[in-house]
């Protein structure tokens, strides 16, 4: 048992290194706190919330795993090399599609609710 909950430990420690080191992951988890904050303003259904959860965890998800991927590439491979940087590359271009599907999740939830608004 105290295996498994040192492992918990250090998967806070990987979370807590990457929002400290990684400004992206810090603009994802900013992003979370906005859309958590109009969640509530807009009274999110159980589905909603759901969805959004799961894009908050998709993205923060993909951008450790592409912090991870950089960590080790640059350990393994310190000076340039173009399969090193294709590997990053194709990383960050993991993170960016899950931002953008994220994105278009958001409007679908959101913008319905912002024009109600307005009207």
């Amino acid at each position: 048992m105290n295996r498994r909950l040192k492992s918990f430990v250090y998967a806070f420690r990987g979370i807590g290194k990457a929002v400290a080191t990684q400004p992206n992951m810090r603009i994802h988890v900013v992003v979370a706190v906005v859309v958590t904050v109009a969640g509530f303003v807009f009274d999110l259904t159980v589905l909603e919330w759901g969805l959004c959860l799961l894009c908050f965890g998709l993205v923060m998800g993909a951008e450790l795993f592409n912090s991870a991927l950089e960590s080790v590439v640059d350990l393994v491979s310190p000076d340039y090399n173009k399969l090193a940087g294709d590997a990053k590359d194709m990383a960050a271009g993991a993170v960016l599609v899950c931002a953008i599907i994220s994105v278009c999740i958001g409007l679908l939830v959101f913008l319905p609710k912002v024009c109600e608004w307005f009207k």
